[in-house]
């Protein structure tokens, strides 16, 4: 199979991936159900920046290792990351419906998705299989294919509107962003201090570039580092800002059900808050709804 074929192949699932989500959104919107408009931007983004990293970076991603690593780092790191922050709850639910997917929301549980994404991300790393990828187009294929797929289950165990497990609140999920920066931080710092070279197929792109072995891996290995720092930071940022926003959502709540009679628990209103559902509760408590006595029944 040609290179021009693979390219075109790699391509289809965003052009597919558009065209659902587009269908999905508009039938949402009949149903006066919209996707907001900051989350589809969001994933017409993420769709935009991979196909746009496969066209300016495919090339020089296999003569270079720091312009592959830029390549990766744009797939299945940020590029996945807006796409997991253009998902709802109504646009996935058709997909969770189909047969082969239905076991998604198992997956995309905080220490299931962490533990396949660590490990998609060590194996690929690996200098046997990372070469076999540079050589060979198909391999390579599956490469991007899985640190994509690997990527979004990451960041849906995160930020995506699939039910939590109700001890990742927000003192997990920061741990959790510790968890997978530090992964990454290893191997960027195994990448820049290991004092050797590990992957020999970039020879000849180095050589024509004016780099040496080390200079490359160092620089990949500082990109890898400073990705992360800068998204650490501002996912840092959000966990914080969400924090206080929903202590202060949890405790209007509490004083609007203490004012119209009602029996609300802290801790059922802070569940519904960490759900995005405290615009509902709040519906049902200004309606007279006494949540508690509902939930017992």
């Amino acid at each position: 199979m040609g290179a021009e074929v693979l390219a075109a192949l790699q391509l289809a699932p965003a052009t597919v991936a558009g065209i659902l989500y587009a269908v999905r959104g508009h039938h949402l919107a009949r149903e006066r159900r919209p996707v907001p408009g900051w989350r589809q931007a969001c994933f017409y983004g993420g769709l935009t920046l991979q196909v746009a990293t496969l066209v300016a970076l495919g090339g020089l991603a296999d003569e270079l290792f720091v312009a592959h690593m830029a390549e990766h780092l744009l797939l299945a790191d940020v590029g996945a990351l807006l796409l997991v922050l253009g998902l709802t709850g109504p646009v996935l639910a058709p997909v969770l419906r189909l047969p082969g997917l239905r076991h998604l929301a198992a997956l995309a549980h905080p220490v299931v998705a962490f533990a396949i994404w660590a490990l998609d991300l060590l194996v690929w790393h690996w200098p046997a299989v990372h070469e076999a990828a540079v050589r060979h187009e198909g391999l390579h294929a599956l490469q991007h294919t899985m640190f994509v797929a690997c990527g979004v289950l990451m960041w849906l165990a995160l930020l995506g509107p699939l039910p939590k497990p109700a001890w990742f609140g927000n003192a997990a999920k920061l741990a959790y962003v510790a968890a997978v920066r530090l992964t990454g931080a290893v191997l960027g710092n195994v990448l820049i201090f290991s004092g050797r070279s590990f992957y020999d197929v970039y020879g000849a792109g180095e050589r024509a570039h004016g780099l040496s072995a080390a200079a490359d891996q160092n620089a990949a290995g500082a990109v890898m580092m400073v990705e992360g720092s800068i998204l650490t930071l501002l996912l840092l940022g959000w966990l914080f800002a969400r924090a206080a926003r929903e202590g202060e959502e949890r405790q209007e709540l509490l004083e609007l059900a203490q004012a119209r009679g009602l029996e609300l628990s802290e801790a059922r209103a802070a569940r519904a808050v960490a759900a995005g559902r405290g615009a509902e509760l709040r519906r049902r408590l200004e309606s007279g709804v006494d949540v508690e006595m509902s939930t017992r029944g």
